[in-house]
């Protein structure tokens, strides 16, 4: 399943993710993973949950970004939620069409198991049609 946090930029997206992954943790029987453009949110994370910096593994475009989401998923058979703040920006889809990565995430999630939570600097209005469904949080 993917959910999305939209908003424009400086809204208040990040805190409503960090809220989230550190009240999931408290009761996910599987591992937690949150993927960020840095490590900036290491210390407002609760220690259970795996942070990625995205940006130390060069990934240049979406199709880099979803192999590396699928060798992360490969690597950890008790993955259950994975978090993405900045999803445009470390999917490299800034400026581009998002519905074709999102539907393969959602696919990726069927097969695993895997629950995708997304922050989105786009206002939901900026949004594709079919994705405004998975809207959990608009800013």
């Amino acid at each position: 399943m993917v959910q999305l946090i939209a908003g424009n930029k400086g809204k208040g997206k990040t805190k409503h993710l960090l809220d989230k992954v550190n009240t999931e943790v408290k009761t996910a029987s599987g591992n937690i993973t949150y993927l960020d453009k840095s490590a900036k949110h290491m210390f407002e994370l609760n220690n259970k949950v795996r942070l990625i910096n995205v940006s130390d593994y060069m990934v240049t475009n979406s199709d880099e970004f979803l192999g590396f989401i699928c060798g992360i998923i490969s690597q950890d058979h008790d993955l259950q939620q994975m978090y993405f703040d900045s999803f445009l920006k470390i999917a490299c889809l800034e400026g581009k069409e998002i519905g074709p990565v999102v539907e393969k995430l959602e696919k990726i999630g069927e097969s695993f198991g895997i629950d995708f939570i997304l922050s989105i600097s786009l206002d939901e209005t900026e949004l594709p049609d079919d994705l405004k469904s998975k809207i959990i949080v608009s800013l």
